[in-house]
């Protein structure tokens, strides 16, 4: 007998999990049961998915039993802990955190960058870093008809990112900042760090804790998970990650070297236009180019400030916008479960 999908969102009430769960009311997957998940914390609080209120329930191993697909977005302690339960009970794990990124037989997909990796899954798919997305869905037109021999990126992004609690930071912080009154910074750069910055009217360099070399693992991220998506670590890939004063949307400036030299802009941009999820907002004499504030609630990643380097003939600079929540986090996650029920690799309704 054919049925619908059995669907949880662990990390329902968070930000990215409130929008998985948006994601989902939205998205064709036709779920027959819908399960929110969260820490004691949350439990007893409720989740609206499709005109129906559900109780949050409490993340234990038994709550995630008799599920076909479950989206983890509780970060990567909670990940660690809870996706290997999941995948032993036979449920398809995608997985927004860091945890499993970069393992080794762990599939880290954007569907319209690698999507044929997550055929090959053993119950767990990766969720890339939200820049990172962007980024290599801009790319990869140019990647196939050029080649990439460097990316240098640097982030402006969106204080969501770091959760409910940065945002509402931001908002008190620039409230005061209004009033004349002393900002008291409580969020960021990193909450678990004793050093605080105010982000409002501020910008911040530094996302994440600094690892190896005096990068951030924010910045780390960019390098290791474009190489993997890819498939090449011969790639040179160096990255700066900000945090800016804006609520919603990623921004990047990213500048390519390709192996190949370049044509001319106008044939770049079609390329561009070509590319599958990418939408070119690029008119130089009209002041058309994209912002955050385009892109809030879209799954497509947005090109603009196109330019061919003055110097170099292979190299190229883009202006790249994505809504961080929804395709740098919760679109992304559900597009990969939408393409893998409609090739007939999840549970048939």
């Amino acid at each position: 007998m054919s049925r619908g999908l059995r669907v949880a969102v662990v990390g329902a009430t968070g930000a990215v999990g409130t929008e998985m769960v948006r994601q989902l009311e939205i998205s064709p997957l036709p779920v027959a049961e819908f399960r929110p998940l969260a820490s004691a914390r949350s439990a007893g609080s409720q989740v609206q998915f499709r005109g129906q209120a559900y109780k949050v329930r409490e993340l234990v191993p038994e709550a995630l039993d008799g599920l076909d697909l479950a989206f983890f977005s509780a970060g990567g302690e909670v990940s660690r802990t809870f996706v290997p339960e999941a995948v032993r009970r036979g449920v398809l794990v995608i997985d927004n955190s860091s945890a499993f990124r970069l393992e080794d037989g762990v599939p880290l997909v954007v569907p319209e960058v690698n999507f044929s990796a997550a055929r090959e899954h053993r119950g767990l798919i990766a969720n890339p870093n939200c820049s990172t997305i962007q980024m290599v869905v801009a790319l990869k037109p140019i990647r196939d008809r050029f080649g990439l021999k460097r990316i240098t990126v640097a982030t402006y992004q969106a204080v969501s990112g770091a959760g409910y609690r940065a945002l509402q930071s931001l908002y008190r912080e620039l409230e005061a900042a209004l009033r004349g009154e002393e900002i008291a910074p409580e969020v960021l750069p990193v909450a678990s760090q004793p050093v605080k910055y105010p982000i409002a009217l501020n910008v911040i360099p530094q996302i994440d804790v600094f690892v190896e070399e005096a990068y951030t693992r924010e910045e780390m991220k960019m390098v290791l998970e474009t190489q993997k998506i890819f498939a090449d670590s011969h790639i040179e890939v160096g990255a700066t990650c900000v945090r800016v004063p804006v609520g919603i949307g990623h921004s990047e400036v990213v500048y390519v070297e390709t192996e190949e030299e370049l044509p001319s802009l106008e044939e770049i941009r079609a390329i561009l236009r070509g590319g599958e999820g990418i939408v070119v907002l690029d008119d130089p004499a009209g002041a058309v180019y994209p912002t955050p504030r385009h892109v809030s609630g879209r799954r497509e990643v947005f090109v603009g400030r196109i330019r061919k380097d003055l110097f170099r003939p292979n190299g190229l600079h883009l202006f790249v916008v994505a809504d961080n929540l929804v395709k740098g986090a919760a679109g992304n996650a559900v597009q990969i479960a939408e393409r893998l029920y409609a090739e007939g690799l999840l549970p048939q309704a």
